[in-house]
């Protein structure tokens, strides 16, 4: 009997959470449509073990595209009655990215004439966003809201009667959608909320906390779902929990080698004999039984066809100016035009997919989700009720699969990611798809995706053809957004740049600070109530800052002699990174650091120029922050007083290379808006162990001594301050001079050392330089990829809070709550501060074996105050 047909006969009988139920005393209280609703999983994970999978939203179970959309549809039909047809054709939908992105769209549909929107993980240039949000416990937490009319969001007056819709899955806690309805109602108030997901989880402490919110705002917030229910969790759950997963990983492991193995040696035979070995070789590594990537599903027999199924690509016709979805937005006009080509599409796909298939999967592309689930519900129609049409998407979230009845994750296919996410590259997921019967999968793109990534022979594409007898690919067009027009008039006169000694100890020579001026202003704030704030998504770190770290006697001895020790090698990353821009970049680059990391290492390049070369190189700082991007007033100052073409970004290290991605992001969205063009968004670093950028002075990780103090190792500046009451649209970004911290100051003396010891590694700079400028320097991005490895082996699930490299996990231990920090076995000297500053924070440090960098600090997840550190001791503040 087939895995497929095992299947369908115990699907009456057993329900997908009984698995977890049965082994953890997990039980789900509520409605009576609750377990038809959700099943249950496991993910790996600090917080919560156990995962709720909806069986009607279309995301982890192929489901029929007519329920999946039915769901959503009605719940829009109940908020339509909610609020009377005239409200309801005023109110405004936002769904959230990525997983409710179709329901939300559906709800819409669902009140007929409203407009929708949904949050998104992708940043496009030219489009400004109006607004955005973390959503702390998801697996990627940065949201943006990227409207093409900036006015969608915005009520007509303070106290507008129109109600805004949010739509999510599920209610778990309810804290991203109270963090959301507080940040638009500060800048569009209005009279009324609803609140729609499929089923409501929150506790009663929960429920509370929505009528007390509802009540400090003065505003009406509804609820609005499908079923209400509560998790119940036994005492050691978690601990329980934990160990269960680990347990199925080792298992799971070591299935997929043997696996891995045997595909190996088939395809070695294939190869010799002249058959397709590459292509068997497409899913080596991965295994064929259930685990983390599993691309089979155990007990599954006869369905998987020999050698891989043909691809054919369907042309949609998609309609002339319809979104792919609310991304930008989404009207009831386009609705309109869609409904109308929607039957034609459906014809298209199914000429494609030729003779009558028994079982097909329309599959879609993580926030594409409504022009799947579309095409799907017509594609219904289409074929009639002799073919069972599925729908479900791709994901960013792993989750373990286990091939049981009783287990709603049975099979996980792994697949890199193909749309060139802002975030970096890193793996993805399709499940249940391994072992279902398929006879068809038709896969659902934008054209932002349609790369080579998909269809490289360990695509997406390739794994899907490892496991049905045809492969259609539809793409559909990816939706440019008029460009956002300028929200204001350029100033007449620009801000003009700080200078030491009124604003830094440098000399004023030694660099112009693009910043404004913030130190009477109080910003700091105890580094527990930072975290709490950054990761419930209630405040960005650029709002605040933290207490500067005093070093104690032991550690400035540290330091002095961490500086005394590598003053030698750190000239030669300065000398080969200089030369290397000078050959490259000359003859008279304008240095433009990114503050403050980036500030000394630019000072000691103008140092090296004027050495060596007896150049004067203008030296500038700029701010740039992660998830809102660089200072586009400064970027216009450098404009008006230089040519952007001449223009090197300095940094100090490279970690994972979220600033390098997020620098290139911001320069584009600024040559979109302001028409200004030229600058090269390359990054020249000290270090680059991430392997991020091309123009580097080394890619070893070791230890910058830089990176060991905080104002007092670069010119008593602050980080930057980035927040609405304090910069204006023609502010450059703020930060605070510490004129008090002087008699603690080694900026100079950090800049003497090193500069003292260039004539000494002037050959060795020259002889390095020449090798690198004949190599091949492309970013290998390993560094992204060990951190995407360490976030899900840890359950941490949130990249934002994996710091790699000793500068990283420095300012781990100085800046944020630290819950452990691993340390690469033999790192030596490197790591004596790190080692100190996690002995005087009570911090684990774990000696492991195969680490890409020196160390890495691990940010405590999901903190709050009173959390526990991963040795179960109270993280202790700084």
């Amino acid at each position: 009997m087939s895995g497929r047909a095992r299947r369908e006969e115990t699907v009456d009988v057993v329900w997908s959470g009984d698995w977890v139920a049965e082994r953890l005393g997990v039980a789900l209280e509520g409605d009576g449509e609750l377990r038809e609703l959700l099943g249950l999983a496991l993910r790996r994970n600090p917080k919560r073990a156990h995962l709720l999978v909806s069986n009607v939203l279309g995301k982890h179970v192929p489901q029929k595209p007519s329920v999946v959309y039915g769901a959503g549809y009605g719940l829009g039909e109940r908020v339509r009655a909610l609020l009377g047809a005239e409200e309801a054709r005023r109110a405004v939908v936002l769904g959230y990215a990525e997983t409710a992105t179709g329901l939300g769209h559906a709800v819409a549909d669902g009140l007929r004439d409203a407009p929708y929107l949904h949050s998104t993980r992708r940043p496009v240039a030219g489009v400004a966003p109006a607004g955005g949000f973390e959503e702390a416990h998801s697996h990627a937490t940065s949201h943006l809201l990227l409207p093409e009319d900036p006015g969608l969001l915005a009520s007509a007056s303070a106290g507008d009667a129109s109600a805004l819709v949010l739509v999510d899955d599920e209610f778990s806690t309810g804290n991203t959608v109270l963090n959301t309805i507080r940040a638009l109602h500060e800048l569009h108030p209005r009279e009324r909320y609803v609140i729609v997901a499929l089923v409501d989880m929150r506790s009663p402490a929960d429920r509370d906390r929505l009528t007390a919110f509802a009540a400090e705002i003065g505003a009406r917030v509804d609820l609005v779902t499908r079923a209400a229910g509560t998790v119940s969790l036994p005492d050691g759950v978690l601990e329980r929990g934990q160990a269960l997963v680990a347990e199925r990983e080792a298992e799971q492991a070591k299935q997929a080698e043997r696996a891995a193995q045997a595909e190996r040696a088939q395809a070695q035979t294939q190869a010799q004999a002249g058959g397709a070995g590459a292509d068997a070789d497409a899913d080596a590594g991965e295994g064929a039984g259930p685990s983390w990537g599993a691309d089979g599903a155990a007990g599954h027999s006869g369905e998987t066809p020999e050698g891989p199924a043909p691809l054919t690509r369907v042309d949609l016709g998609w309609p002339a100016g319809v979104p792919d979805g609310g991304r930008h937005g989404f009207t009831p006009a386009h609705r309109a035009a869609l409904e109308a080509a929607l039957p034609g599409m459906a014809e298209r796909i199914a000429a494609a997919l030729g003779r009558e298939p028994r079982r097909v999967l329309v599959l879609g592309f993580e926030e594409l989700m409504y022009a799947p689930l579309r095409l799907g519900t017509a594609l219904e129609e289409a074929l009639g009720a002799d073919t069972d049409v599925r729908y479900s998407t791709t994901t960013r979230s792993p989750v373990l699969a286990v091939d049981d009845p009783g287990y709603a994750i049975r099979t996980r296919l792994v697949f890199p990611a193909h749309d060139d996410p802002a975030d970096g590259p890193g793996d993805r997921y399709a499940y249940n798809v391994a072992g279902a019967g398929f006879d068809a999968v038709v896969a659902v793109v934008d054209s932002t995706a349609d790369t080579p990534e998909l269809h490289a022979p360990g695509g997406l594409l390739a794994r899907l053809a490892a496991h049905t007898g045809h492969v259609v690919l539809a793409v559909v067009p990816s939706y440019t957004p008029r460009p956002t027009p300028a929200p204001h008039q350029e100033p007449s006169v620009l801000p003009e740049p700080l200078r030491g000694p009124d604003f830094s100890s440098y000399a004023p020579e030694d660099v112009g600070w693009l910043l404004q001026d913030l130190s009477d202003t109080r910003l700091e704030a105890p580094t527990e109530e930072r975290e709490e704030a950054i990761q419930s998504g209630g405040a960005h770190y650029a709002e605040s800052l933290p207490v500067e770290y005093q070093p104690s006697a032991e550690y400035q001895a540290l330091f002095t002699a961490a500086l005394d020790a590598s003053a030698a090698r750190i000239a030669r990353a300065v000398g080969t990174v200089t030369e290397t821009v000078l050959a490259e970049r000359g003859p008279r680059p304008v240095l433009v650091s990114l503050a403050r990391a980036g500030t000394p290492v630019g000072v000691l390049m103008r140092h090296w120029a004027r050495h060596r070369h007896g150049l004067d190189l203008p030296h500038y700082a700029i701010s740039i922050v992660r998830g809102r991007g660089i200072d586009a007033t400064a970027l216009r100052w450098l404009a008006a007083h230089h040519d952007p073409a001449d223009v090197v970004f300095v940094d100090g290290w490279t970690g994972k290379g979220a600033i390098t991605r997020e620098l290139a992001a911001a320069i584009s969205a600024f040559e979109e808006s302001s028409g200004i063009s030229g600058f090269d968004p390359e990054i020249a670093v000290l270090a680059d162990p991430g392997g991020c950028v091309r123009t580097y002075g080394t890619r070893e990780d070791f230890l910058i001594p830089s990176a060991c103090l905080n104002s007092t190792v670069s010119g008593l500046i602050s980080r930057t301050v980035l927040r609405a009451d304090l910069v204006g649209p023609d502010d450059f970004h703020g930060a605070k001079f510490y004129r008090e911290l002087a008699e603690s100051d080694v900026s100079g003396d950090f800049l003497a050392a090193v500069a003292a010891r260039f004539d000494e590694v002037a050959d060795e700079v020259d002889a390095a330089t020449k090798e690198l400028l004949a190599a091949d320097r492309a970013p290998t991005w390993e560094g992204w990829a060990a951190v995407e490895r360490i976030s899900e082996e840890y359950g941490i699930h949130d990249v934002n809070l994996v710091k790699p490299g000793v500068g990283e996990t420095t300012r781990v231990l100085l800046r944020r709550v630290p819950w452990k920090i691993l340390a690469r076995r033999g790192a030596g000297a490197d790591l004596q501060h790190i080692r100190l500053l996690a002995e005087q924070r009570g911090v684990p440090v774990e000696e492991v074996d195969d680490l890409p960098y020196s160390c890495v600090g691990l940010i405590h997840p999901r903190y709050t105050r009173g959390a526990t550190g991963a040795d179960g001791k109270a993280v202790q503040g700084a």
